[in-house]
């Protein structure tokens, strides 16, 4: 019998990206997906190390296993991702009956590394960083086992270059890598043809994607007639043929992305508020693809505490931009990422985090109480942490700042038609259908007679009721379904009735 396999995600879309292609390997080894973690022959831990809690969970989890190995001693146990990056050999000296540690930049030795512990014993393998030249470190080089077949994450940069002083990802990503532009197109083709109709571009800071490729490709051009405007192309997009000033890229990705056949929403995740730039709030204006959703962090409302993290811009500059984007952008969403009790933050900072907050007017938000992480400069600023009581309290008066927000925009949709990519069921009630909007938005159905649409189905659903985190809603029509995989057909529009029963 095949080998079992299972994945325990923890953190970001990066993380869960990772995991993807985790499962493709091991799958493209003979391994078969199982259901239940704990009773599979390879249980892998995919890590954040973001949050303290990240640590808390990881290693309640492996203690949770120590009896599951105990049980089936042939069964591997393999942590992965950035905390295995960040505590490298200290996950085994806390869990000795782990039997893989592999970090950040060596996911595509995930097979190898599994298959020299079955035959050899125990193996910690971290690299210090990814080389570009190693292509088959890159996540278009490997297999990917998705979750959605009408949806996919396509990365198109790696590490991150920017230093702010409360996070990790720098030392555990390494410096900020773009993949090729043409690769990229190139990938989101192939995935369109095989009936994806969603992509999300994945970055550490979307925004600033292409300018290492272009700065790379002036230095290497200037004076010399060694490459060809093919070769141009290719690494910068066509763009670069015309302009070649060493200039991010990510606008020009998202318009040739979003130009491509089949590809009906295009999403990105994350952008760095000081290098959103009008070119790309142009692109997300005038490109039909790309979703009316973006995703800003803000992380603080004070200056002064802005300053401390190192983020490189103002709350006014912040909200400067925000006002662009929702000017050139109808009907746009904004969510943010807001962290509070940082060193030295003090009421007042707080309040002017809770004013902007208010005059961001957020459709949702994801709220952090500060946590000190080992390895970044704002874990050398004990002296000035905030008392944990203090960052609960301003944490829940942010939440309800956020959730008012929250609620009033969702209020807003009733009445109106939100087209939905449906998710499938939902968890708690298969009678109803989950599906999300162009806006982001969770939306809640019932199911039409037979069950729930197949997952990829476009509907379009007519609001009746809201609350802070979702939207509810009765189907109005089917606009398209998903295409075969290999179909000569698009996904193209359709609209097929509904009948609905009176109740």
């Amino acid at each position: 019998m095949a080998r079992t396999y299972a994945i325990r995600t923890f953190g970001c879309q990066m993380n869960e990206h990772d995991s993807e292609r985790i499962a493709g390997l091991l799958e493209g080894d003979g391994y078969q997906r199982a259901s239940v973690l704990e009773q599979a022959d390879v249980m892998v831990l995919n890590t954040c190390c973001i949050r303290e809690n990240a640590d808390n969970k990881l290693y309640g989890a492996l203690g949770r296993l120590k009896a599951v190995k105990a049980k089936r001693p042939d069964a591997l146990i393999a942590v992965a991702g950035c905390l295995a990056q960040k505590d490298r050999e200290l996950v085994r000296e806390r869990a000795g009956h782990v039997d893989v540690v592999f970090g950040t930049h060596n996911v595509h030795r995930a097979a190898e590394l599994i298959d020299h512990a079955r035959r050899h014993g125990p193996v910690v393998e971290i690299l210090a960083e990814t080389v570009r030249e190693d292509a088959e470190a890159f996540p278009s080089a490997l297999p990917a086992r998705r979750e959605a077949e009408h949806s996919a994450w396509v990365t198109i940069q790696i590490g991150c270059d920017n230093s702010c002083t409360f996070c990790i990802v720098p030392a555990v990503r390494g410096p900020e890598i773009s993949r090729p532009f043409g690769e990229l197109v190139d990938e989101v083709r192939a995935l369109a043809a095989t009936g994806v109709t969603e992509v999300t571009l994945l970055g550490q800071n979307v925004n600033s994607y292409g300018r290492d490729l272009a700065l790379s490709r002036r230095g290497s051009t200037n004076g010399s007639d060694a490459a060809s405007a093919g070769d141009d192309e290719w690494w910068c997009g066509s763009g670069w043929t015309a302009d070649r000033r060493a200039r991010p890229l990510f606008a020009d990705l998202l318009r040739a992305v979003g130009a491509l056949d089949g590809i009906r929403r295009v999403r990105f995740t994350s952008p760095h508020p000081k290098d959103l730039r009008p070119e790309t709030i142009a692109a997300m204006a005038e490109v039909p693809a790309v979703c009316e959703h973006l995703h800003l962090p803000l992380q603080s409302g004070s200056d002064a505490v802005l300053r401390a993290m190192r983020r490189g811009y103002t709350s006014e500059r912040y909200l400067e931009r925000l006002r662009s984007a929702r000017a050139a952008v109808e009907d746009l969403a904004v969510s943010t990422d807001i962290i509070v009790g940082f060193p030295g933050e003090t009421e007042a900072d707080f309040v002017q985090t809770l004013e902007v907050a208010a005059e961001a007017r957020y459709d949702s938000a994801f709220t952090f109480i500060f946590s000190p992480r080992p390895g970044t400069a704002a874990a050398e600023m004990g002296d000035r942490f905030v008392p944990h009581d203090v960052s609960v309290d301003r944490y829940e008066r942010l939440r309800r700042v956020i959730e008012r927000s929250s609620r009033l925009a969702n209020e807003a949709r009733i009445g109106r038609i939100e087209e939905v990519v449906v998710e499938g069921p939902s968890k708690k009630d298969p009678a109803v259908t989950t599906g999300r909007s162009r806006r982001n938005t969770l939306v809640h159905f019932p199911s039409p007679p037979g069950g729930a649409p197949q997952p990829g189905t476009y509907a379009r659903v007519e609001v009746t009721a809201a609350a802070a985190n979702f939207l509810q809603g009765a189907l109005v029509d089917i606009e398209s379904r998903p295409a075969l995989a290999g179909s000569d057909s698009s996904p193209g529009r359709r609209r097929i009735p509904v009948a609905v029963a009176a109740s």
